[in-house]
C-alpha cells in the first residue's frame, strides 16, 4: 500500500452541545454550540493521547472509559465514583490540569436559538455553525501552509440519515458554498463511534458545553470556559455577533452578549 505525504499535520474532532432544532427550543439552554479542536498529529500522539490515557488508569484502572462532559457532571455509570468529594476534587484537577497542559487550538461557533433570524439565515444552527468553523480552521490551514494537504475531520456517529445530511453540507461547504468563495481543497470528513474511545473526540465533547454557556451565560462564573479559553482559534474576520450568531472570544477580551435567566444551571467546572 502506497502511504501519501500529502496528508496534513493536522487533525480535527468535532463536537456539539445542544440540539439544532428551531421549533422546539429547551429554554433552559436555547443553544447550540459547536466545537471543533485541531490537534498537530505529532503533538498529539506523542502527549496529548499519553497523558489522558495515564489519567484514565489513575482514575479507573484502564482506558476503556469514555470521557463524557454530561456523565461526568451527573455523576452517572463508572462516574459514581465522583459521589465522594474527595474523590471528585482531586478528579477535576487533574482533568482540568490534564487538558490545559494539552496543546490544541479551538474553533467554535456559538447560536442562541431565540435570537436567530429564520428569514435571514435559512440554514438550520448546524449548518451555519459548521460553515463558520469550516471557514476559520481554513484559514488557520492557509496560515500554516498546509491548505493543499488532505486534512481530516471526525465527526460523531449519529445516525445514518443525520450523518448523510451532515456530509452533504460539508461536501457543499469545501466545494465553495461559504463566505469565501473558495473551495477548501483537502478536507475530508470522516465519521466515528463515540465507543472508539477516541481522545480527540472527548476533548471535543468535554469542551463543547462550557464554550456555549459562555455566551448563554456570560457573566457567571465559568471555570471550565476559563480554562479552555486561551486555546480559542479568533479570527476577526468572524467574530462579530450576528443575529444570534456568535464567535466566542478569550476571556480578556470577551464581546459575548451578558445573558440571564432565572433558571441558571451549574456547569461543569474542569478546576
Amino acid at each position: 500500500m502506497r502511504i501519501t505525504a500529502a496528508y496534513s499535520d493536522y487533525i480535527f474532532y468535532a463536537d456539539e452541545s445542544g440540539d439544532h432544532s428551531l421549533i422546539s427550543i429547551d429554554r433552559s439552554y436555547p443553544v447550540f454550540a459547536l466545537s471543533l479542536c485541531a490537534f498537530r498529529k505529532s503533538t498529539y500522539c506523542s502527549r496529548v493521547v499519553p497523558a489522558f490515557q495515564r489519567f484514565k488508569f489513575k482514575y479507573f484502572g484502564h482506558d476503556a472509559i469514555v470521557l463524557h462532559e454530561h456523565e461526568i457532571r451527573k455523576q452517572k455509570g463508572e462516574y459514581r465514583i465522583l459521589t465522594d468529594s474527595t474523590i471528585r476534587t482531586e478528579f477535576l484537577k487533574d482533568l482540568s490540569e490534564t487538558l490545559s497542559r494539552s496543546s490544541f487550538k479551538i474553533f467554535s461557533v456559538v447560536i442562541l436559538k431565540e435570537e436567530l433570524r429564520y428569514d435571514l439565515f435559512p440554514e438550520n444552527p448546524y449548518v451555519i455553525s459548521l460553515k463558520l468553523c469550516l471557514q476559520q480552521a481554513f484559514k488557520f490551514l492557509s496560515q500554516r501552509s498546509q491548505n493543499a494537504r488532505q486534512t481530516h475531520f471526525i465527526f460523531e456517529r449519529r445516525g445514518r440519515k443525520e450523518d448523510s445530511e451532515l456530509e452533504l453540507e460539508f461536501r457543499r461547504i469545501v466545494a465553495g458554498k461559504n463566505e469565501l468563495r473558495v473551495p477548501f481543497y483537502g478536507f475530508e470528513i470522516h465519521f466515528s463511534d463515540k465507543r472508539t474511545n477516541s481522545t480527540g473526540m472527548q476533548i471535543a465533547d468535554l469542551t463543547a458545553r462550557p464554550i456555549g454557556l459562555s455566551v448563554f451565560r456570560n457573566g457567571q462564573s465559568n471555570r471550565a470556559f476559563d480554562l479552555i479559553s486561551p486555546k480559542l482559534f479568533n479570527n476577526r474576520k468572524f467574530s462579530r455577533p450576528e443575529r444570534g450568531i456568535y464567535i466566542p472570544q478569550k476571556s480578556a477580551g470577551s464581546r459575548n452578549t451578558p445573558r440571564s435567566s432565572a433558571d441558571r444551571e451549574t456547569p461543569i467546572h474542569l478546576d
